[in-house]
């Protein structure tokens, strides 16, 4: 009987000595964060005692679940994939835990992080009163991607740096639907960070913005109506079909299967692009300009942060420490190729040749984040900082709904004058409700 006693005993430790911590992730369904699952299997063998689960969302529901989580508090995630836009906004609210006090506490996920090496134009939008909120797993800006083949069959050159009005010509040029090419791709999916992405920096190289210094809306401006009628217009004319239903998946796979002859979007898709049939096809450029020149490239990041409601803080700072680290970036290189691992965070991999050699379009991507600058984006002074977006708490709710009256006035639902009358009268609405003037 003591023997037995004695053995169970040996197993209730044995048992113990190998409990694990079980992560819960919540994730944006992109390609960079997919091999950040399959090359997880090697976290959890590096580390036995720490098990993942994944949650993958689209972005906008993403978005919409994780704020209401961090903000109820309940405790859903562990690690939570939180954007440029919400980390200082979360900061503010103590939904997220300060990365500085992480590293402080559990020094040894950090010990070789080397946080110097990551991107200061990245990191400038991930703080809040001096600290660290969350860490870069891919930075980006945006600019102009394009089928070199077809540019050359039809005789045309683009220049380093187009105007919006040489991509309408470039476009409707080359826009030939019965051979299965349109002259462009656009987003039109609704969503403040889908469909109003690309607008906004139309609009901001337009003279336009958002919000004046007081937050009063500018959406019934000239600018915006240039804005919204030149890429109505064009997706209208010139672009892939089904516009309102076309997001960032939807773009990569028309323009990685040679169906779009140009894309102006996130740098991060290069990389995509680079493995595919027609990678050999693709040049590249700076992102369009209107009359201002500047605003025209955005500034963005898919970053790691921890709820502050997290129970398992330690474990989840050792899996974002490695998921964010320079070994990482080699793994994917390993795994997948220079040209695929995750850009726009360290300054070490602009530094490799081993990645310059093998994505040609690095320097770009480092000129047009380095050049993107979220507090002088617009024409006129503006109420808080931002390129594509503003940095308020209620723009995600404004931005949204006025995504959707640009993707009715996209799809031929309602008027160029009549659809901004209405956004700006929704935001209009909302700042005087939110106390702003």
């Amino acid at each position: 009987m003591n023997k037995t006693v004695l053995t169970t005993a040996a197993l209730l430790l044995a048992a113990g000595a190998t409990a694990q911590t079980t992560l819960t992730i919540a994730s944006v369904n992109n390609p960079d964060m997919v091999t950040m699952q399959e090359l997880s299997t090697q976290f959890e063998e590096q580390n036995p005692d720490i098990q993942l689960e994944w949650l993958f969302l689209d972005e906008g529901t993403l978005r919409s679940r994780l704020t209401t989580d961090v903000a109820t508090g309940s405790g859903s995630f562990d690690v939570v994939t939180v954007g440029a836009y919400e980390t200082p906004l979360w900061a503010a609210n103590d939904w997220l835990v300060s990365v500085d006090s992480l590293a402080e506490q559990y020094p040894e996920p950090f010990a070789d992080y080397d946080f110097d090496d990551l991107l200061p134009a990245v990191t400038a939008q991930l703080t809040f009163e001096d600290q660290l909120y969350a860490v870069p797993f891919y930075g980006e800006s945006s600019f102009t991607m394009y089928n070199k083949r077809l540019f050359d069959e039809a005789g045309l050159s683009m220049p380093e740096q187009p105007t919006w009005e040489q991509i309408r010509e470039f476009a409707c040029q080359l826009h030939d639907p019965a051979n299965g090419v349109s002259g462009i791709v656009l987003r039109g999916k609704p969503g403040w960070g889908d469909n109003m992405a690309p607008l906004t920096t139309i609009v901001n190289t337009y003279g336009g913005q958002w919000f004046d210094a007081e937050g009063v809306p500018q959406l019934n401006s000239q600018a915006w109506t240039d804005a919204v009628t030149l890429y109505t217009e064009l997706a209208n004319e010139c672009g892939a079909p089904g516009v309102t239903g076309n997001s960032f998946p939807e773009a990569l796979q028309l323009m990685s299967q040679g169906q779009a002859a140009i894309w102006v979007d996130a740098t991060v898709a290069a990389g995509f692009l680079a493995g595919t049939d027609s990678g050999p096809d693709l040049a590249f450029a700076l992102a369009p300009v209107g009359p201002v020149e500047k605003g025209n490239a955005w500034l963005w990041s898919w970053n790691l942060g921890i709820p502050s409601s997290s129970q398992n803080q330690e474990a989840a700072a050792t899996f974002m420490a490695w998921a964010t680290s320079k070994e990482y970036i080699n793994l994917v290189a390993e795994a997948k190729g220079w040209a695929a691992v995750p850009p726009g965070t360290r300054t070490s991999t602009y530094e490799n040749q081993e990645y310059l050699d093998a994505a040609p379009f690095a320097p770009l991507v480092l000129q047009s984040m380095e050049n993107a600058d979220p507090n002088d984006a617009t024409a006129e002074p503006k109420i808080a900082p931002g390129v594509q977006f503003v940095q308020i708490p209620e723009f995600q709710g404004i931005g949204n709904d006025i995504g959707q009256i640009f993707a009715e006035i996209l799809s031929g639902g309602t008027s160029v004058e009549d659809g901004l009358a209405r956004a700006q009268q929704i935001a209009d609405d909302a700042m005087i409700d939110a106390g702003y003037y």
